[in-house]
């Protein structure tokens, strides 16, 4: 079980990438809307975030206690 600093420091993190991903989202969309737009960092973009994602689904995982049925 992980203490309650490590909790705290972990929903901060999440918190951290959470906004990092809507940012990313952002980001995109605007690429996505400007038809000079370089399709390499488009596609970092994205992968950046799928990484994110990984990431958020690691902590929340690890932060939510499994239920035993």
């Amino acid at each position: 079980m992980i203490s309650e600093v490590e909790t705290k420091e972990r929903a901060v993190r999440l918190a951290q990438l959470q906004t990092e991903h809507r940012d990313l989202d952002d980001a995109i969309e605007a690429l996505r809307n400007n038809p000079s737009s370089d399709q390499l960092q488009m596609a970092r973009l994205k992968k950046r975030k799928l990484r994110l994602r990984d990431e958020i689904a690691i902590i929340q995982d690890q932060l939510i206690p499994d239920i035993i049925a």
